[in-house]
């Protein structure tokens, strides 16, 4: 099945990050770094030991025409090889309250259900990074991945605070009760309590829903809380990332 790519994006199943020329695969791989897929021009001999490496690392390695290197490519400068990876590595949920156990401070935990824009994903990430959350948690299906857009929307966030990706984002927020987190979701209709009659002092995971839906039933159902920023002129909502940016910011303002 044919794989729709968009340059800003990568491809729409691992939001990949592209990394282009036979150095800096070669040196992503040598260091490590995480890469998915790699395709490459075939008969070149000097990408020998970059296929090699590649296979031993466990990525997917692919021959393709040099017409789907130029369209791919961003750079113009491919040089027959372009690898596909996470703009930055994964963290996990430990990462993210072991940064908050470190802090001593209450968790501060920011959880993306189906943001899809990599735009709004990276603005979320760099409140959540300036509002001093420990983590963001992303769900691996219907969201923005770590994208190159996403890291350069993030403005450097995304190197100093972990992000997590899961398979089940309902799940997550019943491992993070366990672990002694209040679930607090944002919405309109289903709100219970407003944004600033909540207490939002304690270990906290602030759920955040997608652009056009909200968060989803069964995450709504989840939440201990589900609150509602007071709007006051006759705009309904806020863009995800906006209203990421009040709640983060209240729970500064609380904190303080």
């Amino acid at each position: 099945m044919n794989k729709k790519f968009d340059r800003n994006r990568g491809f729409a199943d691992n939001e990949a990050y592209i990394i282009e020329g036979r150095n800096s695969v070669f040196e992503a791989l040598r260091t490590g770094r995480t890469v998915d897929k790699i395709l490459y021009a075939e008969g070149d001999n000097n990408l020998n030991h970059i296929i090699a490496a590649a296979k031993q690392a466990g990525a997917v390695v692919k021959k393709c025409d040099r017409k789907k290197l130029d369209f791919i490519s961003t750079s113009g400068a491919h040089q027959g090889i372009i690898a596909f990876a996470a703009a930055h590595e994964y963290s996990t949920i430990d990462d993210i309250l072991k940064a908050a156990k470190d802090s001593g401070r209450p968790p501060l935990v920011v959880v993306c259900d189906e943001i899809s824009d990599p735009h709004n994903l990276g603005a979320i990430i760099r409140s959540a990074e300036a509002a001093g959350a420990h983590g963001v948690i992303i769900p691996k299906r219907r969201n923005a991945g770590l994208s190159a857009v996403v890291a350069k929307v993030s403005s450097g966030a995304l190197e100093h605070i972990p992000v997590a990706r899961v398979s089940n984002i309902a799940a997550t927020l019943d491992e993070l009760k366990k672990r002694g987190l209040w679930i607090y979701g944002t919405g309109l209709g289903a709100a219970s309590s407003s944004l600033y009659e909540t207490d939002l002092r304690g270990a906290v995971a602030i759920v955040i829903g997608s652009e056009g839906d909200g968060m989803g039933r069964l995450v709504t159902e989840t939440c201990d809380v589900v609150m509602n920023i007071p709007m006051l002129g006759k705009t309904q909502s806020l863009n995800a990332s906006a209203a990421a940016a009040v709640v983060l910011f209240e729970v500064v303002r609380q904190r303080m």
